[in-house]
């Protein structure tokens, strides 16, 4: 797990896949692309090498980040 990274998973069926991405911007922009398409993921936020960061869930409406 990369220190500063924001990260979410995709729950499919018996699997859990954890994607990550550098900024927040390209994570929430995933994170967003995923929900709207109907997959059912989970935002995990801004890891700090010990727990997360920045957990607050993105939504589909608009906004400044």
């Amino acid at each position: 797990m990369g220190v500063g990274k924001y990260y979410f998973q995709l729950k499919t069926g018996q699997q859990n896949i954890l994607i990550n991405r550098d900024t927040k911007k390209a994570a929430k922009e995933a994170f967003l692309r995923y929900k709207k398409i109907g997959k059912n993921c989970e935002w995990l936020g801004k890891w700090n090498g010990k727990s997360y960061d920045d957990k607050s869930t993105p939504s589909l409406r608009k906004s400044k980040n």
